[in-house]
């Protein structure tokens, strides 16, 4: 039977979407199969938003249509024929799943604890225990139709929690922790004893031990609760007719009504505003995309313009020529419905959204104990490890150890959004080279919160001079001058490569927008190779449904020779070792053991031999094929006996030819996640992306060079003490 847990709240708008979200995300870390299910939605014609963002989730596996209980007018024509389908559909899912999110009912109607109570008997009939939500800002009479609330003070908080327990208890429903959602931040201690000592004596007065209650608080965010650019274009029932459509997911923060005349527009602009501009004002129109662009006004995060005129022609013209990519929406709403509508469009949390979802779930984790919370579900340790669970896992590291990662190509939005990722989940601290207006504009544009990293432009007169002076000694037998050097190093490679041998950063992360070799050849002339290694290779972490394998190289040497092979084979022993995968090497050929001949077998078996002469506590086979290397039964037949055969987690090639066409055949073929390529051998770490690379390609590669990061350190920091 899966583990379950079951999210309900006693109100509406409680942010229930964060806390769903940061659950499946804690649990994905800790089981391979991961469901969502949603009991009660608001109708089967409009898709759940809440259950499609959770589907999106990489570790969920299911159809929307299966994931669904029944509707409200299900509910209310018969509410125990309703639960008896919700608890059939419910049990369809967790016979697919090692442990599901369950996501209780929305408030479409007056928030009443008869709500609650509904969703605690199907809690209680699922035999999902209670993460209960309580909110910590109250909205009142008009106001809450404009999205105005207040904070709940620590005693109101308590006193919504113990309505809430008294409908649990009611309806029998096991409480498993307590989420204060959107509370007053400067309280959070005080919100969170409130609510622990509401609920124990809830207990108290139950005729149980008053143990404690596991209560957690999350602060108000600005940037949860805003709505989307994409969100307001929705509300308006409004349509894009110029500008970035990636820039629809940048927050909204304020509205400005253009119905006055240009000069006193400007000065009301505001901060990620969105400006409602009647379509046949268009100088104000013209005013509010000049005062965008100029710097000297705020940036805003869109247009509408209402009221359904065209715009003539001399007019668009205008526009293409300003090429702002500031999303202009069109309405034909009159400007009151428009500004009303706006007002009351709310913040949703979805996949498409990195800020928010970013936000989301670093709030989550900084604020919510997870690992007490797959505890308390009961979670066993996992004996497989999926690519989700991996890759949580490198995150982890990396964040146990920051270290401070530079990445050359502040131009690519990609990079950009990377960015913002690694530093919303504290897994490193960033430079990205760029001129500094540019990339913070940029950021701004796209929606995503850079404040954190620091922004250098490679053409810094002093770190330039810095550099150039160094690069000219280290090069000096080259030939190279100080005039040429200064050249050089303004290069995007060569600035980044230097900032890490001088110390300025840890390791450093490009190649989105740049040959493997612009990124990797800096690192040749400056980093160089580490002692006793004698050349620089790639390993590829290869991500199956069950485990990590390790393929070398199938990125940087062409034909390696018998001591390169060697030397690849022990060094990616030893960053499979670096990443908690015990070395079992397999060097591998089109034969096994001493069944063939020919110069290229004779190559492996000679680096074999070279391996175990070098590091003779390493476990290592070869020549050996991949089935008799991968399969426990092909290597009962072929090699009876080998320690490696039949297990081996690091698989290292004869030739780049025959490792590159291997991964991508795994990865395209077998759907393995492919991470790399991982550079080894360098004295500090320099890791080249794919120029086809996603945004979560970069953060697993920024938090694998921060844990090589890590490595060195600890490297040096040993050699320092001996």
């Amino acid at each position: 039977m899966a583990k379950s847990i079951y999210i309900s709240s006693a109100e509406g708008h409680s942010g229930k979407s964060t806390i769903a979200l940061g659950a499946l995300e804690a649990l994905s870390h800790a089981t391979p199969r991961v469901g969502v299910f949603r009991p009660i939605a608001r109708s089967t014609v409009e898709r759940d938003y809440v259950l499609e963002m959770l589907l999106d989730h990489d570790s969920v596996d299911l159809d929307y249509d299966d994931c669904l209980g029944v509707t409200y007018d299900d509910v209310r024509a018969d509410p125990d024929a309703a639960l008896g389908r919700i608890v059939e559909r419910y049990k369809a899912v967790e016979a697919r799943c090692d442990a599901v999110v369950v996501i209780g009912s929305d408030y479409t109607d007056v928030s009443s604890p008869a709500e609650l109570a509904y969703n605690a008997r199907i809690a209680a009939n699922l035999g999902a225990p209670v993460l209960l939500v309580v909110g910590g800002r109250a909205q009142q009479g008009q106001s809450e139709q404009l999205g105005i609330s207040t904070a709940r003070t620590p005693d109101e908080v308590g006193q919504a929690v113990a309505v809430a327990l008294q409908e649990l208890a009611h309806e029998r429903a096991e409480l498993l922790a307590i989420v204060v959602n959107r509370a007053d931040p400067e309280r959070l201690d005080d919100v969170v004893a409130a609510a622990r000592g509401a609920a124990e004596a809830d207990r108290t007065r139950a005729g149980g031990p008053a143990a404690s209650v596991p209560v957690w608080a999350l602060p108000e965010d600005r940037f949860l609760i805003a709505p989307s650019v994409r969100g307001v274009m929705r509300s308006v029932g409004g349509e894009l007719v110029e500008g970035d459509p990636a820039l629809l997911t940048r927050e909204v923060l304020g509205v400005v009504v253009a119905g006055m005349s240009m000069v006193n527009v400007l000065p009301r602009l505001q901060e990620s505003a969105i400006v409602v501009i009647p379509a046949d004002r268009t100088e104000v129109l013209l005013a509010a995309l000049l005062a965008h662009a100029s710097g000297t006004f705020p940036s805003l995060a869109g247009i509408v313009l209402n009221g359904g005129f065209e715009l003539p022609e001399s007019i668009l013209r205008l526009m293409e020529g300003l090429g702002s990519t500031l999303p202009i929406i069109t309405s034909d709403l009159g400007t009151y419905e428009t500004a009303v509508r706006i007002m009351n469009t709310r913040g949703r949390l979805a996949a498409d959204s990195q800020r928010r979802y970013d936000t989301a779930l670093a709030m989550f984790e900084r604020h919510v104990d997870t690992a007490e919370l797959t505890r308390l579900l009961g979670v066993a340790k996992p004996t497989v490890v999926t690519p989700l669970m991996f890759e949580y896992g490198l995150v982890e590291r990396a964040r146990s150890g920051r270290r401070h990662i530079v990445l050359p190509e502040g131009d690519d939005d990609r990079v950009l959004r990377a960015a913002a990722t690694v530093l919303s989940r504290g897994i490193a601290d960033l430079t990205i080279l760029g001129e500094e207006i540019e990339v913070r504009n940029r950021a701004i544009e796209l929606g995503i919160d850079l404040r954190a990293a620091q922004v250098v432009s490679p053409f810094d007169a002093v770190l330039v001079h810095k550099f150039a002076d160094e690069y000219a000694r280290l090069r000096a037998h080259k030939g190279i001058t100080y005039a040429r050097a200064a050249d050089t190093v303004t290069d995007i490679s060569y600035f980044g490569t230097m900032m890490v041998h001088m110390g300025l950063a840890d390791g450093m992360v490009s190649g989105a927008a740049h040959t493997t070799a612009h990124t990797i050849r800096p690192a040749f002339e400056i980093i160089k190779t580490r002692t006793g290694v004698s050349v620089v290779s790639s390993v590829f972490l290869m991500a199956l449904a069950d485990r990590v394998l390790v393929y070398g190289d199938c990125a940087v040497v062409p034909d390696p020779t018998v001591e390169q092979l060697a030397d690849i084979a022990v060094s990616s022993a030893a960053t499979a070792a670096q990443f908690g995968i015990d070395p079992r090497v397999a060097m591998l050929s089109y034969s096994t053991g001493e069944s063939g001949s020919g110069a290229d077998v004779e190559k492996v078996r000679a680096a074999t031999a070279l391996v175990r002469e070098r590091a003779p506590q390493l476990l290592v086979e070869g020549p050996i094929q991949y089935d008799a290397a991968a399969d426990a039964a092909v290597a009962a037949a072929k090699m009876p006996g080998s320690d490696v055969a039949g297990r081996a987690t690091v698989f290292v090639f004869p030739d780049l030819n025959t490792g590159n066409n291997t991964y991508k055949a795994v990865q395209r073929s077998a759907g393995a996640v492919a991470i790399g390529p991982i550079l080894q051998g360098l004295n500090k770490p320099i890791n080249d992306l794919s120029r086809g690379a996603l945004v979560d390609d970069i953060v697993n590669t920024i938090a694998i060079t921060a844990i090589q990061a890590q490595g060195e350190s600890a490297a040096t920091d040993a050699e320092d003490a001996a």
